[in-house]
């Protein structure tokens, strides 16, 4: 079997017949189809040429069931779907070639047959465990039926209507059809049997007991290997259709129920004809599978994961030669619809945990062998404890200050640990350093003059420090106006680095109509389009409204003229035959009262339409301005503002000085690496066994962001003036 995209096989089985149509039906040897009125070209309009897989002109049972449907039952055990079908007009032996006559063994039909061989299959391959369930579904007149629901002597929760209910990958199944569990070919048989009792069948002119309904004859193979210990295992179905027959109602001349029960037929398969057209041509992206119960229910059989076989069954008499056209026309569209067969492999979660399991045990026990083959006794390879991680960040400190000169290496779990413990030592290096930078820089800074209120401006400087014009700088005066100067320049690169947190951010007005032509253009465009329709959905809904509104008062107004004629007319007049007369003032009233009823319902429906459609834009224009506002307040502040995380850290109130977490500051500290450090004592450098932030660092950052904690804060009339 191979799981690439392959036809449909379509085999034509005629039925024997005295009057074989000879002069009008030829078989050539190649087993090709062929028909023609004799005499006649291919390239006139009375003469057809049929190529299909094979032609079963009086084949036996046995023939047909090795040539149709060996290789599919077969495939079954490898776990590839599969489908027969039988399709043609009444009386032509579908149901002959798919169950068979039980009068006589031989001629049992492909159900029997496939059912034989599956439990012989069972019992050869004994390196399989096997589960064979089946199930029996009959369709009539669009009504879904279990066939073996009598079998179930209590009431289950199947019990009710059958549904067709899509599956992952494509598949589809019935919910409420009863699955029976069988062990052997006896108990598969038993139960074929009884679903046949159960199916409707009726006296037609063409067949004294005739199919009047479609049946799915369903065989659920689960197969498990006895040898392997993986927790795979394979399923797959075979779905064995009997087709009911199709006729002409004009030539058969049914009536009453039977007359009924071929509509339904006709109609079903009139369905399935237009789905195997859209399946042949590649063309079409939709396929109707939901038009009737069979073929949603025959979904993964045509043109799905599934090894499918047609079996087109014709009656070879004169009188019946239209219907057999029908049914090669439908056997040749149907062998261009391609399939493509998969093997249904699954996995047992509950046998892949014990596996997983026990091959986790075997791997603790393999190591634990291998330790103490290298005298390593006691190594525990289970996450540590936190007396083990202090134990590790004591020896990390140890090593980083010289009193250790190599850290064992004891188990996977402690190395980890032990570059987790390297990686904070330097991450509160580097946030220890950007803290004294920026304390250092304002506080030299401070001493010029007291800060402005508005920022990190240039300080003020005190009235009676003020320079005076005519006196003589002193020596120690001038160096320290250098030291000021050098301090302000080297101020100033720090701002430059910090431009995106200390730079005064621009109005939100202005920043909002800018993300809307620039990074939000997308997202303000389909906002436009959206309220677009949705003023013109609400406008013609105000136009429905004043309309129903004026046929509304129309309709009370003629229904009260109406009544007043009545009564001013004392009852009403009566004919010979009993009908009421009508004048033609009435009769002009009742027109127009039946005229603004049928108006009034109409636009009543339309109304309802359009509000409906008017609710919806609303919805999408509300979605699309939430999205714009958030993509702005998101841009705005990454743009403008401290980090969203850093911000949430400060803000969250009071935090004791010098016990702000390291994870929780590491925004700031990417953003200021590039900063300028300054020389400092190297006792300020000194790391303690507590990766925190010192009270210098947080008091520094805090007051920068008292400046932009107004800007922080969504304004909301800004949201509202702005979209409006």
């Amino acid at each position: 079997m191979s799981s690439q995209a392959s036809p449909v096989k379509v085999f034509i089985r005629i039925r024997p017949t005295a009057s074989f149509a000879h002069e009008l039906i030829e078989c050539p040897p190649d087993q090709s189809r062929k028909d023609s009125n004799k005499g006649k070209r291919n390239n006139q309009l009375s003469s057809w040429v049929f190529q299909l897989n094979g032609v079963l002109d009086n084949a036996s049972q046995e023939d047909t069931y090795d040539r149709v449907a060996r290789s599919v039952v077969l495939g079954a055990f490898a776990g590839y779907n599969g489908t027969i079908m039988c399709f043609g007009q009444t009386g032509a032996g579908k149901t002959y070639t798919m169950t068979g006559a039980a009068e006589t063994y031989k001629h049992r039909g492909i159900i029997p047959r496939a059912l034989q061989e599956v439990f012989q299959e069972v019992e050869h391959r004994a390196d399989h465990t096997f589960s064979v369930h089946l199930s029996f579904l009959e369709i009539y007149n669009e009504t879904m039926v279990d066939l073996l629901s009598s079998i179930k002597k209590e009431k289950s929760s199947n019990s009710g209507v059958l549904t067709v209910i899509e599956e992952p990958g494509g598949g589809v199944s019935v919910k409420g059809l009863s699955l029976h569990l069988v062990h052997n070919e006896e108990e598969a048989l038993n139960l074929l049997f009884e679903g046949e009792m159960n199916r409707i069948i009726g006296q037609h002119a063409l067949n004294k007991h005739s199919s009047r309904s479609h049946c799915i004859f369903t065989i659920h193979i689960e197969s498990r290997s006895r040898t392997l210990s993986d927790a795979k295992y394979i399923t797959s179905k075979l779905n064995l259709v009997d087709l009911a027959g199709s006729e002409r109602l004009g030539k058969t001349g049914s009536e009453g129920q039977v007359q009924m029960e071929a509509m339904y037929i006709n109609k079903s398969l009139s369905f399935l004809e237009q789905v195997i057209l859209a399946l042949a041509d590649s063309r079409r992206e939709h396929v109707p599978f939901r038009q009737s119960k069979l073929t949603h229910a025959l979904k993964d059989s045509l043109g799905g994961n599934c090894n499918t076989v047609l079996v087109a069954n014709i009656y070879g008499e004169a009188a019946q030669i239209e219907e057999t056209l029908s049914t090669l026309r439908f056997a040749t569209r149907m062998k261009c619809v391609q399939t493509k067969p998969s093997i249904n492999e699954h996995v047992d979660p509950v046998l892949q945990v014990r596996r997983l399991e026990k091959e986790i045990q075997f791997l603790k026990e393999e190591l634990s062998m291998c330790n103490t083959l290298t005298n390593r006794v006691g190594v525990s390879n289970e996450i540590l404890s936190e007396r083990q991680v202090e134990e590790v960040r004591s020896q990390v400190q140890r090593y980083l200050s010289g009193l250790l000169d190599e850290i064992p290496i004891v188990s996977i779990t402690q190395i980890q640990e032990v570059f987790a413990q390297f990686k904070k030592v330097v991450l509160y290096k580097l946030i220890s350093r950007a803290s004294l930078t920026v304390l250092h820089v304002q506080g030299s800074v401070g001493a010029v003059g007291e800060v402005e209120s508005c920022g990190y401006g240039l300080g003020l400087a005190k009235s009676s420090q003020k320079h005076q014009r005519n006196a003589s700088p002193k020596p120690s005066k001038a160096r320290k106006d250098k030291q000021i100067i050098l301090l302000l320049r080297t101020r100033l690169n720090i701002n430059a680095k910090l431009n995106v947190f200390l730079s005064s951010p621009p109005p939100k007005t202005e920043a909002f109509e800018d993300f809307k032509a620039e990074r939000g253009s997308e997202i303000n465009r389909i906002l436009k389009e959206n309220k677009a329709l949705l003023s013109e959905r609400t406008t013609q809904l105000r136009i429905l409204t004043d309309v129903i509104n004026t046929t509304k008062r129309d309709l009370d107004y003629i229904t009260y003229e109406l009544r007043q004629f009545r009564e001013r007319k004392q009852g009403e007049f009566v004919s010979a035959e009993g009908e009421p007369v009508l004048e033609e003032a009435e009769l002009s009233l009742v027109m127009q009262l039946k005229e603004l009823k049928n108006r009034y319902r109409q636009t009543y429906e339309d109304f309802r339409s359009t509000k409906t459609e008017v609710s919806y834009c609303q919805h999408l224009v509300n979605q699309c301005r939430t999205r714009l506002l958030t993509e702005f307040e998101r841009w705005y502040n990454e743009s403008f503002l401290f980090p969203g995380d850093v911000l949430s850290v400060l803000e969250t109130g009071p935090v004791r000085p010098g016990h702000i977490p390291v994870d929780k500051a590491l925004t700031l500290v990417s953003n200021i690496q590039g900063c300028q450090v300054f020389t400092t004592q190297p006792a300020q450098l000194l790391l303690t066994t507590s990766p925190i932030i010192t009270a210098s660092f947080y008091n520094a950052y805090n007051r920068t962001l008292k400046r932009v904690r107004h800007l922080h804060t969504p304004d909301t009339s800004f949201h509202y003036t702005a979209l409006k």
